[in-house]
């Protein structure tokens, strides 16, 4: 039977999962879109729940398309999307990213992508920083919210191996002296304010990388030290 009407309850729950507090209480997120579900199927994530445009030739759920466009959150529509189960890890190393403060979704899921290319062991989430399961945030992981393991840590202390916090300025060089070795965490802050001063105090290490302008995005930041760390490693 085809779903026609956006308030039918199954897909009812899409639109409340676009909502923090909606992740929050279930548990649960949306990924749209057919590269985002073979992904997620390719890294072994099973859905609760999967809906696809009418006549899609799709598995799942069959929905009208006029229904499908009005619980998406793409502004093109989509043929089909998928609800799975949050997973989230304990913070561990090798290597893992602490964001703090990081609000973009944008960013988030651009820094879990780089952390999948650069084979870091999970990104952790610290205080203010943007949901990982938001429907910005999967779409700009590209599909590795399902390949990176995420965790959430609210202090410093509770992060493995040395700390390595990114700055604007001062500290050491990023490339100036080798990383440190074993388990690794690098702190990421907030574009305008960067990581607060008792942050910065109480890591390892500052490291700052050098650039002409004022500052430098906080996912393209973390990527360039999530290379220079790894090529070192």
């Amino acid at each position: 039977m085809t779903i026609h009407n956006p308030e039918d309850p199954n897909l009812n729950q899409v639109t409340l999962l676009r909502t923090r507090r909606g992740r929050e209480r279930s548990g649960r997120f949306v990924a749209e879109g057919e590269d985002l579900i073979a992904a997620a199927a390719a890294s072994g994530w099973q859905p609760i729940v999967s809906f696809v445009a009418e006549g899609s030739g799709l598995n799942g759920t069959e929905v009208s398309k006029e229904a499908l466009a009005e619980v998406s959150a793409l502004g093109s529509g989509t043929r089909a999307l998928a609800i799975y189960e949050q997973r989230w890890s304990e913070p561990v190393g090798p290597l893992a990213i602490w964001l703090h403060g990081v609000g973009d979704p944008g960013n988030v899921g651009t820094i879990i992508r780089s952390a999948h290319a650069f084979g870091a062991s999970n990104v952790v989430f610290g205080p203010d920083s943007a949901d990982p399961y938001g429907p910005k945030a999967v779409r700009a992981s590209m599909g590795a919210i399902f390949s990176v393991a995420v965790a959430r840590a609210d202090r410093i202390q509770q992060l493995p191996g040395a700390t390595v916090a990114l700055a604007a300025s001062g500290g050491i060089a990023l490339d100036g002296t080798p990383w440190p070795q074993g388990d690794l965490t690098l702190l990421v802050g907030a574009e305008r304010d960067g990581l607060p001063q008792s942050v910065t105090a109480a890591a390892d290490e500052v490291r700052s990388i050098a650039i002409a302008g004022d500052s430098l995005n906080a996912a393209m930041a973390a990527t360039i030290a999530l290379y220079s760390c790894t090529r070192k490693l």
